[in-house]
């Protein structure tokens, strides 16, 4: 059984900083983990993603702002968010992708940037 679970949204003013926390608990290897976004009336969308061996991608959108890091020991991913916008008010997923069965998904938490 495999259990993502994201903490640390909230209500933000624009320029302010927020830092999201996902823990994955599962017995089996994990590949890659990272985070995604979902704005209403929008698809979801990558927002940055860190695999086992540390290779690192983030969105256009967010570079030079969000930082990601992960501790394997720990199946955890972090997401430091500096300098937020109103544009990024979003639902923020975090997922997990496991050796051979596939990616499992958090059940998001709500990140919204006041202008």
């Amino acid at each position: 059984q495999v259990h993502v679970v994201e903490s640390g949204g909230g209500l933000v003013q624009a320029g302010g900083s927020l830092r999201l926390s996902c823990a994955a608990s599962t017995v089996f290897s994990i590949n890659s983990m990272g985070w995604h976004r979902q704005a209403p009336g929008k698809q979801r969308e990558l927002v940055a993603t860190t695999s086992s061996g540390g290779i690192i991608v983030y969105a256009d959108s967010v570079k030079g702002r969000f930082t990601i890091s992960r501790d394997n020991a720990k199946n955890t991913v972090y997401l430091q968010m500096n300098s937020l916008k109103p544009e990024d008010t979003a639902v923020y997923y975090c997922a997990a992708d496991l050796q051979f069965r596939g990616r499992y998904w958090g059940q998001g938490t709500q990140v919204t940037v006041s202008s």
